[in-house]
């Protein structure tokens, strides 16, 4: 390498992960609560949407039932049905929150029976609260208006409405913990990985033919990629020329804070003593071997953990990097 001093030669050897990898060399880079404890900011989309269906439902309901009067002699009316819906819906969406929470505390319960008796009990009450609501918000309307509302109190009316009302309660709380437990699972799926990275050795096996020579992570200074191949620099000396490519390096080794410095080139940012910024916006890094190795101004975000160790206005400064 033209920009690298002191680089030593080295056999070639082929690392265990890098077969099989893409041609390309680089890796593309990322783009840059509630009102009770049982609701959190993630759930105030699911919150909208069954508002949104609600509305939705009983803007259909109304229009039926107007259209089932006129069908049947009478007059066409959408203010009425539209009125009993709509204070139906907006009772229905302020106890949604309270619903939500009510589906975790749910959750938790880890005993069958008193599962089952949470959601009797959570059925009974959203229909009390739902039915008592409605009513009154249907009388204050019409009080407003001018008018009188008269529910029909009577067994068969409450049955009436609690029919519907379980099934309306189901729905919500169903819809709700199917939507918690793909949560729970896209959370053990997004974590294992993580996990399974950080129980993997502090090692890297580079394999040649049927030998397997061992790396410590640590006693890499940089990898340049070399056409088709990579060369590993190690503190003692050695280097090995690897084919393959540098981003399968770049996201085997990320973890151990080697970066990448320079199109061709990872550097490894805990053996850094200095860098020395240029006016171009290039840097130069050198190690606490001694060597040297230029970066590039396309990667300074890379050295971002170095340059705060110090005050870098000066162009031509160095400092310590560990």
């Amino acid at each position: 390498m033209t920009d690298v001093k002191n680089a030593p030669d080295g056999r070639g050897v082929e690392p265990v992960w890098d077969q099989n990898q893409p041609a390309w060399d680089e890796t593309t880079p990322r783009g840059t609560s509630g009102l009770f404890r049982g609701i959190t900011g993630a759930d105030w989309l699911v919150y909208a949407a069954v508002a949104a269906v609600a509305l939705a439902i009983g803007s259909v309901n109304a229009l039926s039932t107007a259209d089932d009067i006129a069908r049947r002699g009478g007059s066409y009316n959408l203010k009425t049905p539209l009125l009993w819906e709509m204070t139906s819906i907006a009772v229905i969406i302020l106890l949604a929150p309270a619903l939500f929470a009510a589906v975790r505390r749910i959750r938790r319960e880890p005993r069958r029976l008193v599962r089952i008796a949470l959601v009797i009990a959570a059925i009974i009450v959203f229909s009390a609260v739902h039915i008592t609501g409605m009513v009154a918000l249907r009388k204050l309307v019409l009080w407003l208006l001018g008018g009188n509302y008269d529910f029909h109190l009577s067994l068969a009316t409450l049955l009436y409405e609690a029919r519907k009302d379980a099934v309306t309660c189901l729905l919500i709380g169903g819809g709700m913990w199917l939507i918690d437990s793909r949560r729970e699972v896209a959370a053990v799926t997004t974590a294992a990985p993580a996990a399974a990275a950080e129980a993997l050795p502090h090692m890297v096996w580079l394999r040649d033919g049927t030998t397997r020579i061992r790396i410590e992570p640590k006693e890499i200074i940089w990898i340049s990629s070399a056409g088709n191949y990579v060369e590993y620099s190690l503190a003692d000396g050695r280097s090995h020329l690897v084919r393959g490519t540098l981003a399968a390096a770049e996201a085997e080794l990320a973890r151990f804070k080697l970066a990448r410095v320079h199109r061709t080139r990872l550097a490894n940012l805990d053996r850094v003593t200095a860098v020395a910024l240029k006016p171009s916006g290039d840097f130069e890094l050198t190690f606490d071997t001694g060597q040297t190795a230029v970066g590039s101004r396309r990667y300074r975000n890379a050295i971002a953990s170095l340059e705060t160790k110090t005050d870098l206005l000066n162009p031509s400064n160095t400092y310590p990097g560990r």
